[in-house]
């Protein structure tokens, strides 16, 4: 796979494998299901505008979406990066696909990157990084994206209290680890 420069369209209005995968933890997610969904969405949505063709392209975003930030509800934590890699590696072994686990390992592990993912061209982590910023910042850091399409997506998968949400258990963790506030954080 190419890089290929950003069209910020179409948008894709349903991902089956994603709400697959949601569906099978909805218990785990509780009140929290749709919230997250609609962010799963939003990211994958922002990662496919810039992300390289291929007919691989929309499955691998379905499952690093899905599983990205999984393990807060899973595992009750907020240092949940190596439980949502254990989730979906699980879940590709499960599926057959055990040859995309390293580059969807890389996709949750670097998801908060603050600097850009240089290690393996092509793959679709820099672009899902980027994906993660734009929405977890609400738009804030565009990263190139137009205005127009972030409010589109909004528009599309409302917020419905996921970034409120994400403040609440941020300030639970950091009650309870004050040295180690965003655990997720990588340079």
């Amino acid at each position: 796979m190419r890089a290929r420069a950003a069209t910020w369209s179409p948008q894709v209005v349903t991902i089956p494998m994603l709400d697959a995968i949601l569906g099978d933890h909805a218990g785990e997610l509780g009140a929290d299901a749709t919230p997250y969904r609609n962010h799963a969405c939003r990211v994958a949505n922002l990662c496919l505008a810039q992300a390289a063709d291929g007919g691989e392209a929309l499955e691998k975003v379905a499952v690093a979406a899905a599983f990205h930030d999984l393990g807060i509800w899973t595992d009750h934590t907020f240092d949940y990066l190596a439980p949502s890699v254990r989730l979906a590696s699980a879940w590709l072994a499960g599926h057959g696909k055990t040859g995309w686990t390293e580059e969807i390992a890389a996709m949750i592990l670097s998801h908060h990157k603050i600097t850009p993912y240089q290690e393996k061209n092509g793959w679709l982590v820099e672009p899902f990084r980027r994906a993660d910023w734009i929405d977890v910042t609400r738009g804030a850091l565009t990263l190139g994206a137009p205005r127009t399409f972030i409010a589109a997506l909004y528009a599309q998968w409302p917020d419905a209290g996921f970034h409120r949400r994400l403040l609440q258990l941020e300030l639970g963790h950091l009650r309870k680890h004050p040295l180690n506030p965003l655990p997720m954080f990588r340079l």
